[in-house]
């Protein structure tokens, strides 16, 4: 789709974003409000099709007219009834909106306009919950705004009322006092704009001890380069006190472990005199009794910097974006200083340096925590958002990690990943796999789209059947894995790990004329994976399917019913249920929507209770499924490996006619394998991990992709990818540590799975 989303191609055939643009998301059944000033063109766009739009407008200031753009004028107009209360709030008025999209409307559909006078703006994306067993699920809708300057210089609206609210002009920096408890916003304005920022404790300055953020003590006790949002979100002082964490952060990418830019930096690259931030920090921080440095060790916000290779610190323009933004919490009362950095000498500002906006607002205030995640490079970001079931999980672990942009638990404070890896292979386990994308595709080209896009025969897959499938690119390379559902003739659902198959698959259909939705549904299907041996017997006491659904009892492997779970106080929860998993063993998914999270996981925990369930996290369900042989993207596949050196080969048919993305390429890779997977098993207890080289003699053959001490077999295991040539089974390979050279490893290649390699007990 030729559309004013896509990045541009300049003269010098570089591909770039257009970092001056504001993306904003209206989610499906949610809205989204912002402004405009004259001359500003918005374009909005339904990317998915099918999603109804309303657009509310009003004049900004009292005694101002709204005029109506000329791109506008001869839209239906939407009832006044259908503005929530906060945006008519925002807004000022209840007066009707214009109708955008409707339910007919073609995926990519768009619309622009050009803002003659000020305006305040509400598109609404209008839709109810979906039903498990349904496809109906609102879809998002995009607003883009191209501002009438190429800097605007606007903020976006603070997150709650400020206490302090401080424009840090391009080049300079302010030093500010901050209360305990209280909250730090660091925003850059216009995008691409570095930000150093300074922390010092202000009851330690005031008895003239000068402490502040030390980058190798935080590096030291979070474990980590950066600290994020989690569990390891801490900055700390050289005397190891918690100076602020790290609330939320929509870029994710900055520097912590060089100096802010200095003299000597300006000097040596031929620019005596030149402003920079140590200079301007130390005039700011003056006031405060606080000594002068030659150069500010300081968390540089926003700074693109990284080790490439030959062990050399290069770096590149910032990925933040206009309105992108750090968000701190002071964990005692601080002195701080910010600054926005003067470099324009090379690529660090995009050699442009611009305004940095710092916001405090009051600690009584309470923030999600979240690190932001774009879909596509150009996508709005968005942050880690809770599950269904979050309220359930968070209270039983602090140990949270941002998975695919959710909060999932890596184990649990009860137990611990050892008690629920045997949990899962003796009893049973319940583990939320929410973060799983959804897509659902329906129309008349449904079935003509999903065989095209998969590797597997979708024309062979029954209504209520559920087919393990590839999807690859032209060259053979893997874009993901999933499962595909299928609901009815003309009606399917994809469940994958990445966003991007969605956009993938409009594409497809859009290139060949296909009649056909894909519509996300990741935000209204939410589920529970309940595994392991008594999984079927405490399913059986709570689900009821009508009479021609399978029950319990009757559902089939790679099977899923439509019922309902009947909750402690007889209320019916509206589920579907797939006779699927990822541990090796008896299981199935319980899919419901996150509305009804809690509710589910309380049913499924009481009738659970007789029979031994207990909740697992991720770092026990990653021992299971390497055990079980299991793929897992970003280690056995990529874009780089086809489904045969993955270890699921058995994904691509050779019986299946119809052509496919990656069919030719996928025959040849057959034909003329270059890789294979093996199981590997290590009598050393010496850790071994993903990436690690395999050698034989000096030469490398291969490399790690997973690997976890299995409690069942007693020792090491590994999954690895090697050259076909030396991955017969009862060979011997060794890892490499260190230089590769210095210490190795020996370890049998063996075949895999290694546990229930004949899949007797998820058959069961």
């Amino acid at each position: 789709m030729n559309l004013p989303f896509a990045p541009a191609i300049g003269k010098d055939g570089v591909r770039r974003l257009n970092p001056a643009r504001q993306r904003h998301v209206a989610p499906g059944g949610g809205l989204i409000s912002f402004e405009l000033k004259p001359g500003d063109r918005a374009h909005i766009l339904d990317p998915e099709g099918g999603q109804p739009g309303l657009l509310f407008l009003a004049p900004t200031g009292a005694g101002t007219s709204c005029d109506l753009p000329e791109e506008l004028k001869g839209l239906a107009s939407a009832p006044g009834d259908a503005l929530p209360e906060p945006a008519r709030a925002f807004l000022g008025t209840d007066g009707p909106g214009l109708v955008l999209f409707t339910e007919g409307t073609a995926p990519g559909a768009h619309l622009h306009f050009t803002a003659t006078t000020p305006l305040r703006c509400v598109l609404l994306a209008p839709g109810g919950p979906m039903d498990p067993g349904a496809q109906d699920a609102p879809t998002d809708l995009i607003v883009e705004i191209e501002p009438a300057a190429p800097s605007s210089g606007t903020v976006p609206p603070p997150l709650t009322e400020p206490k302090l609210d401080l424009r840090i002009r391009a080049a300079s920096a302010s030093a500010y006092e901050v209360k305990a408890g209280d909250y730090i916003q660091i925003i850059d304005v216009d995008g691409q704009q570095c930000s150093d920022f300074l922390a010092f404790d202000a009851a330690k300055l005031r008895s003239g001890r000068e402490k502040g953020l030390d980058p190798t003590t935080t590096r030291t006790l979070m474990g980590s380069a950066s600290p994020g949002p989690g569990l390891h979100s801490k900055y700390f002082d050289e005397d190891q006190t918690a100076l602020v964490e790290v609330i939320r952060d929509t870029v994710g990418r900055h520097d912590t472990f060089m100096l802010a830019c200095n003299a000597k930096y300006y000097d040596d690259m031929g620019y005596p005199g030149h402003d920079n931030c140590t200079d301007n920090f130390n005039r700011a921080l003056e006031p405060y009794g606080i000594a002068p440095k030659m150069g500010w060790p300081a968390v540089n916000f926003f700074y693109n910097t990284f080790v490439s290779p030959g062990d050399r610190i290069g770096m590149d323009e910032p990925w933040s974006r206009p309105g992108d933004y750090v968000l701190l919490r002071a964990l005692t009362d601080l002195v701080c200083a910010s600054s926005s950095c003067a470099d324009d000498i090379d690529a660090s500002n995009a050699w442009h340096p611009t305004d940095i906006h710092v916001r405090v607002y009051d600690g009584a205030n309470s923030f999600s925590r979240g690190i932001a995640h774009r879909m596509t490079p150009d996508s709005a970001p968005r942050l880690t958002r809770e599950t269904g079931f979050h309220a359930r999980t968070s209270a039983l672990t602090r140990k949270l990690v941002d998975y695919r942009g959710f909060w999932l638990p890596d184990c649990f404070s009860s137990a611990g990943p050892i008690a629920e890896y045997w949990a899962c292979r003796e009893r049973a386990v319940v583990m939320d796999l929410s973060a799983l994308r959804k897509f659902e595709i329906l129309g008349p080209d449904a079935e003509r789209l999903v065989q095209l896009a998969v590797t597997r025969d979708i024309r062979k897959l029954a209504v209520g059947q559920v087919v393990y499938t590839a999807l690859c690119y032209e060259h053979g390379g893997m874009l993901d894995d999933g499962t595909v559902f299928r609901l009815a003739e003309n009606n399917f659902r994809l469940v994958c790990g990445d966003d991007y198959c969605g956009v993938w698959l409009r594409e497809l259909a859009a290139e060949h004329g296909f009649n056909v939705h894909v519509k996300s549904s990741t935000d209204q299907l939410h589920n529970l994976a309940l595994q392991g041996p008594k999984s079927r017997d405490i399913l059986r006491d709570i689900l009821t399917t009508p009479a021609h659904q399978p029950s319990a009892d009757e559902l089939k492997w790679f099977r899923f019913t439509i019922g309902k779970v009947t909750t402690k106080t007889g209320a019916d929860i509206p589920v579907m249920v797939s006779r699927t998993g990822y541990t090796g063993e008896l299981g199935f998914e319980i899919w419901c929507h996150p509305s009804r999270g809690v509710e589910l996981w309380d049913a499924l925990m009481e009738a659970g209770a007789p029979h031994g369930l207990e909740p697992l996290g991720l770092l026990a369900l990653d021992m299971v499924r390497i055990e079980a042989g299991l793929a897992f993207a970003g280690y056995e596949f990529c874009d780089q490996t086809d489904p045969f050196e993955a270890g699921i080969g058995f994904t691509v048919p050779e019986s299946k006619q119809d052509d496919f993305i990656g069919k030719e390429a996928l025959a040849r890779r057959r034909a003329h394998p270059s890789r294979k997977l093996v199981g590997l098993a290590f009598e050393s207890n010496e850790p071994v991990g993903h990436g690690d080289p395999i050698y034989n003699g000096r030469a490398q053959i291969g490399v790690i992709t997973s690997a976890t001490r299995s409690p069942t077999l007693g020792h090491i295991i590994a999954l690895a990818r090697l050259d076909v040539s030396l991955a017969e089974a009862g060979g011997s390979i060794e890892i490499g540590k260190l230089d590769g050279h210095a210490k190795r490893i020996t370890a049998s290649i063996v075949p895999f799975p290694h546990y229930d390699p004949a899949k007797s007990r998820v058959r069961a």
